[in-house]
């Protein structure tokens, strides 16, 4: 909160620019300080008696922090779900190559939906279908675990792999 426009205490402690305590003065001697210094009068913690302030540049200060939020926010890595789609007649060798996608996928640290279409009459083919999910599995089964089992929606059949 800053001092300049609130100012509630007789007298309050005041930290210089550099971290060193000025002392326990009045609050408008502290505003006139902070103000030859082209500075802020900034109120650090009210509750304490006397109330403590720092005399800093506030607008800095609020940039530095801001900063700080952003860089953080960069570190944290967020995973991505990317998808799979496959069909119940995907061939073997067709499935290698979906399953090399699945590797990379994974080891970016993302996690893999496998979708499994039935087109028209397809859907008759559930046993097949469940099959080439089971083929999936044990072709990744060194590099991912299943997240989520194999759901049947309509006419979709959608399993969740995750990095082991």
């Amino acid at each position: 909160m800053n001092l300049n426009r609130d100012i509630n205490a007789d007298e309050v402690r005041v930290i210089g620019t550099d971290g060193e305590q000025i002392g326990i003065i009045p609050t408008g001697r502290a505003v006139e300080m902070a103000k030859e210094q082209e500075m802020d009068l900034v109120e650090v913690s009210p509750e304490a008696k006397p109330p403590v302030c720092r005399i800093m540049d506030y607008g800095k200060y609020k940039y530095e922090r801001t900063k700080k939020q952003q860089e953080a926010k960069k570190k944290q890595k967020a995973f991505q779900i990317k998808e799979i789609k496959v069909r119940p007649k995907t061939d073997d060798h067709d499935l290698e190559t979906k399953v090399k996608h699945v590797r990379k996928f994974i080891e970016n640290k993302d996690k893999v939906k496998i979708t499994l279409v039935f087109r028209g009459r397809e859907i008759t083919l559930k046993d097949q279908g469940r099959e080439v999910l089971e083929k999936v599995v044990e072709m990744t089964k060194d590099f991912a675990q299943i997240e989520q089992q194999p759901k049947f929606e309509g006419r979709i059949m959608t399993m969740l792999l995750a990095p082991k």
